[in-house]
């Protein structure tokens, strides 16, 4: 995947011309209203860009998870209006996102303006990436702009199959997350850290594995952080673990160990008999963990080894927490550690890329995601690029 062969708009003549924009309108929503706009907030100066130089802007995107034809509780209707108000102009819903509803929705556009198909999803040759169903969606545009990195690692009709049949070019906010990925994994500033947590270590081999050659510090935390502990002998109690992972643990340390990279574990946590807000805690060492209790955060000691090695890096990259940060008071952890990244970032000491729906969501709860360098609207394309795998929907827009 030749990275550098990714095209923008930008110099490109798409006055007049129909663009259709593959972008991520999958936010969410109860009642018809839309309760979370940052997926739509974040698209929204692209958008502008394009109808500011006379283009005809036709949006498509998925919606939920509709189980077969037009489901009423998944149309993009009211996101289209959302849409609107955050864009500041008149945004018109088209019924369908193909057939003689889509052909005369594109048709009916004026330079400058914008429109939304209805949801993808409404068809199965979305998802089956049908060519009969591409060259349909396709009739509508002259032009393709991937902007959706959070669908890319999905090969559907909208992000791969369309890309055969149209010039294609990658739009603001896909590059966006491509050149903060790369600026974390590919050239960084170095020290360089990585902070993985979660709850299964089962989940994030591959990320683990990764990552090992590109980081100096790879923190490891959350449930993930107790099954490398069973693997060195410590027992933790009723904490979540898989045991059945023990060996790929010792095979990812010694594989660390021989590249040079540091994995710094918890070396105290916070303990409760059971997982629920306000339940009795204590902080303990790991090696103390009561057999009836289980580690739901880390502890204090941890959290100051882990400053400490941040404090000695120029570049971050976050995925997953590094406790149960959604219970009080589970969080604090997390929330001192994300609080930390981002004084250092604002203080220019620090690049930071974080990703992924638990960490964005522990870092809107710490009260800092504007303040890192950049947070990723992805979950499962964070993820898999993370993974070291190509995705279909950024290889599309590389064959020039």
């Amino acid at each position: 995947m030749n990275l550098d062969k990714l095209k923008t708009t930008a110099g490109v003549d798409i006055s007049g011309k129909r663009v259709l924009v593959r972008a991520d309108l999958n936010v969410p929503a109860k009642d018809g209203l839309v309760t979370d706009a940052t997926r739509l907030e974040r698209i929204v100066p692209g958008l502008r860009d394009l109808a500011q130089r006379g283009a005809r802007v036709i949006v498509i995107s998925h919606f939920g998870r509709p189980k077969g034809g037009a489901e009423p509780e998944f149309s993009l209707k009211p996101v289209a209006a959302k849409l609107a108000e955050l864009v500041g102009q008149p945004v018109t819903f088209v019924g369908d996102c193909i057939g003689s509803a889509a052909e005369a929705g594109a048709a009916g556009l004026q330079p400058g303006s914008i429109a939304v198909f209805e949801n993808l999803r409404f068809h199965k040759g979305e998802e089956q990436n049908d060519p009969e169903f591409a060259r349909q969606l396709a009739a509508s545009g002259d032009i393709f702009v991937g902007d959706a990195f959070s669908c890319a690692h999905r090969a559907h009709a909208s992000t791969e199959g369309v890309t055969h049949l149209l010039p294609s070019y990658a739009g603001p906010l896909m590059m966006e997350e491509i050149n903060a990925l790369r600026t974390a994994l590919e050239k960084p500033e170095r020290p360089t850290a990585a902070v993985v947590g979660g709850a299964k270590v089962s989940t994030k081999i591959p990320v683990l594995l990764n990552l090992l050659p590109k980081v100096d510090k790879l923190i490891i935390g959350g449930g993930m952080a107790n099954t490398f502990l069973q693997a060195m002998g410590v027992l933790t109690g009723q904490s979540l673990a898989e045991p059945e992972f023990h060996s790929h643990a010792r095979n990812i340390m010694a594989e660390a160990k021989e590249l040079g990279c540091e994995i710094v574990l918890p070396t105290d946590g916070v303990v409760a008999a059971e997982f629920r807000a306000g339940a009795p805690s204590k902080v303990v060492s790991v090696h103390k963990i009561p057999l009836d209790q289980m580690m739901l955060d880390v502890g204090p000691e941890t959290v100051a080894r882990v400053a400490a090695v941040l404090a000695q890096c120029k570049t971050l990259l976050w995925n997953g927490p590094m406790g149960a940060f959604e219970i009080e008071p589970f969080g604090a952890g997390t929330f001192a550690l994300a609080k930390q990244a981002a004084a250092m970032t604002k203080a220019g000491q620090l690049v930071s890329v974080a990703g992924g729906g638990d960490t964005v969501a522990a870092l809107n709860a710490a009260g800092v995601t504007g303040d890192f360098t950049y947070v990723s609207s992805a979950g499962g394309a964070f993820l898999e690029w993370l993974e070291g795998t190509e995705l279909p929907g950024v290889v599309a827009l590389t064959r020039g």
